[in-house]
């Protein structure tokens, strides 16, 4: 799938005024039925979803504010005087619900659960062979739960869109649209797309569909969901299924992960793809480094926190922060002097020389790993500490060590298995959704200098302007 995703726009921003129809074809030479029984044609219909995901505002900047910029793991970094639009004040913990990062987040995601809606009713109409059918409309429910899970974390209970809406029914929208489920209500949407989406994925593609979602990928994402609302014996169980298939591992080389060769490799379960002039939009530029010679805008740069919170000899240090005056794995000598910060995320970088590269940096060919094995592993492990199975729990933390080339451990605790979740998953996005589920938020953010509020920044402020869109429907978060 790396080299065949087509654009195709859809266009639609779920909180528009009006219904949107899926335009995604001349009008005057095929109708909509012909166009999606066709195998092709209906493949980029999911594909327009995937392609979602590429967007500036949908996994880049605002993404990596909200959910590392804000943690103990990095600082805002670029300059001083550089702002970046927000990312200062998310990274003093200044939530305000006028921010632009909250908006974003908000609106592209409900633009992609709007094109897994779309997608789903309209390949629902047509003739198709049942089993292709069923397991397109099983990639959008995967993507739509991705969506809302996303949602959730940020916001707690949201909005609940699961099917194509008449948006000139304004008392549809009203109810639907603009008014708010509980948490716990969109965990059932959640849980019932993931579920879907098992039923229906095959356990893997061949080459031309390299990257698609797959049964691993929505039994991964699914025990993740249980961990976040603490089922332990139901996270425990489904991380097990993706385990006992023993189509996943850990590669050997830790700092081979997060590199092309290392792209859709055994320990992924899902990736964003991306190509040369197709990439995810922004992220490797606004993460790399600033200054002479000009990689990048220097944002997110790993803290001294991060930095000194690894053991002697741990491997994922020197393949997760990038240092100045340091020959990388490609050979190139970074700057002792010239670059705005002393580190940055080596995890976003993309080699010039070693890699496919054609000088846009904007753009460039990084998949970015949203799920991965090791991810997987840890959930098994606090899963399992949880229901007093510490046996298992230490099995596969031991894994995680191994790999990173430290002993292992005789014993383990709860601490020390968050500990190794912080260091295998660091700059990758997962950090302030760690420390807040887990309790840990106002001790890790107090040692970096930073007043997490209890009651008040365990979620994301609802956007203003998604306020004043409702008419004041959707109700704000406390405290803010």
């Amino acid at each position: 799938m790396k080299n065949r995703l087509t654009i195709i726009m859809l266009f639609a921003i779920i909180f528009s005024a009006c219904e949107n129809d899926l335009n995604v074809l001349p009008k005057d030479k095929i109708s909509k039925e012909d166009f999606l029984s066709n195998k092709k044609y209906a493949a980029e219909v999911v594909n327009s979803a995937y392609n979602q995901l590429l967007n500036f505002e949908m996994y880049s900047f605002a993404w990596i504010g909200i959910t590392s910029i804000t943690s103990d793991d990095a600082d805002k970094g670029s300059s001083d005087g550089d702002a970046g639009t927000d990312k200062d004040k998310l990274d003093k913990l200044a939530f305000d619900p006028t921010l632009r990062s909250f908006n974003d987040i908000w609106k592209q995601r409900y633009a992609g659960i709007y094109r897994c809606n779309e997608g789903i009713y309209y390949l629902g109409q047509v003739e198709l062979d049942a089993a292709l059918k069923a397991r397109f409309i099983g990639e959008l429910k995967f993507l739509r739960a991705m969506f809302y899970f996303d949602l959730v974390r940020c916001f707690g209970g949201v909005p609940v869109i699961a099917d194509k809406i008449d948006f000139k029914n304004e008392e549809l929208v009203n109810q639907v649209v603009y008014t708010r489920k509980t948490k716990e209500e969109s965990y059932i949407q959640i849980e019932k797309d993931l579920k879907d989406a098992i039923t229906a994925l095959p356990i893997q593609y061949g080459s031309a569909d390299l990257g698609r979602v797959t049964k691993g990928a929505a039994q991964g994402l699914l025990s993740k969901v249980y961990l976040y609302q603490k089922k332990w014996n139901d996270a425990y169980v489904m991380s097990g299924n993706v385990i006992s298939s023993k189509k996943y591992n850990l590669l050997s080389d830790y700092a081979k992960v997060w590199r092309e060769v290392g792209e859709n490799g055994l320990e992924s379960l899902f990736e964003i793809q991306a190509t040369l002039g197709k990439g995810v939009n922004g992220y490797t530029d606004v993460q790399s480094g600033r200054g002479t010679p000009d990689h990048g805008w220097g944002f997110n740069t790993p803290s001294s926190n991060l930095a000194n919170a690894y053991e002697p000899g741990d491997k994922r240090r020197e393949a997760t922060i990038m240092f100045t005056g340091q020959v990388l794995w490609d050979g190139f000598q970074t700057p002792t002097s010239g670059w705005t910060n002393p580190r940055y995320n080596y995890k976003a970088y993309q080699s010039r020389t070693a890699e496919s590269w054609d000088d846009n940096k904007g753009e460039t060919a990084k998949n970015i790993r949203i799920l991965k094995y090791s991810d997987v592993l840890l959930i098994r492990s606090e899963a399992a500490f949880q229901m007093a199975n510490k046996t298992e729990a230490l099995i596969q933390v031991n894994k995680i060590r191994t790999r990173a080339g430290l002993d292992t451990l005789t014993s383990v605790t709860l601490n020390q298995i968050y500990k190794e979740r912080r260091l295998e998953m660091a700059m990758e996005h997962e950090r302030w959704f760690d420390i807040v589920r887990t309790g840990q938020a106002s001790t890790a953010l107090t040692a970096v200098g930073q007043v997490f509020v209890m009651g008040k920044h365990e979620l994301f402020p609802i956007p203003e302007e998604q306020i004043t869109l409702s008419k004041g429907l959707l109700t704000q978060n406390p405290n803010y």
